[in-house]
């Protein structure tokens, strides 16, 4: 079997934290890496609602807590520590109470503290699977009149909220950090001119938020328009549904998704079949 291959092609990588992992992925399957970091994780300046929230789940006002992402979880308990003094009644109360998790980084973040959770959202690990799975659990437990606490990420999953709320739960949020735009715009910048003059030929897409990001930054320097009718002519790979959903929502076609939500599968899958895709759209 030939070896996955860009063969050459410009590919753009907006991942941030993961951004050279990334990167030297693409280029250990032949492609030129364009890194342009585009979101950092903020923290609220003033997290009442976490704190508010970890009070209510030790006095045991919950039925049943979502966890949403394994980096908000692990800020989640590190508000607690700071705010508390101990992060260990916290524990203890989690440990209490059936626990939803969405995906793999929130349940590696609650096997470290002991807790096995009560359901998993399966792949693709998005609102709907999630949903689907808590739906299908309603004999155990009952979403009518229960007080469910949803970890958010970034901003909320307003698809999700509605679901819950159409399920007859009580629904208390819990932001725990924020996406802001990175501190050096720099790269973002030089991205947005070289996908406005069409010299690039793949975009990877990891979350939904670099989407907004890119488009934003895009509009502050009137590219958007021009940044939008070249990734026509481009390779768009994003990692699953929810980052896709955003990019059809901002009027760009999705070419492919990876045969999990992986990045180490969208960057090998996407070398596979970037040639493919692009000479179409190229011709």
């Amino acid at each position: 079997m030939a070896h996955p291959s860009f063969d050459g092609l410009q590919v753009l990588v907006l991942e941030s934290r993961r951004s050279r992992e990334m990167a030297s992925l693409v280029t250990t399957y032949g492609g030129q890496p364009v890194t342009a970091p585009s979101m950092r994780e903020l923290p609220l300046e003033s997290n009442h609602e976490a704190v508010a929230f970890a009070d209510d789940l030790v006095a045991g006002r919950f039925d049943l807590v979502i966890l949403l992402t394994g980096v908000g979880t692990r800020f989640l308990l590190g508000v607690v520590e700071h705010v508390r003094g101990s992060r260990q009644p916290f524990v203890d109360a989690l440990k209490k109470v059936p626990v939803a998790a969405r995906g793999p980084k929130p349940v590696a973040v609650l096997r470290e503290l002991g807790i096995d959770p009560w359901v998993v959202a399966p792949e693709p690990n998005t609102w709907r699977e999630l949903l689907a799975v808590l739906d299908a659990k309603k004999d155990d437990l009952p979403l009518r009149g229960a007080r469910v606490a949803v970890q958010e990420y970034g901003s909320s999953n307003p698809d999700l909220l509605a679901g819950l709320e159409a399920l007859g739960a009580a629904i208390t949020r819990v932001p725990v950090y924020q996406w802001a735009l990175p501190d050096d715009l720099g790269p973002l910048q030089a991205a947005v001119e070289s996908l406005a003059a069409g010299s690039l030929d793949v975009a990877l897409f990891t979350t939904a938020t670099q989407v907004t990001h890119l488009l934003e930054v895009a509009g502050r320097m009137e590219r958007a328009g021009a940044v939008q009718e070249n990734l026509k002519r481009m390779v768009v790979a994003s990692i699953g549904p929810t980052t896709s959903e955003e990019l059809r929502a901002r009027g760009i076609t999705v070419d492919m998704e990876p045969s999990h939500p992986k990045m180490g599968f969208l960057v090998r899958e996407a070398a596979e079949r970037a040639r493919d895709l692009l000479a179409p759209k190229r011709a």
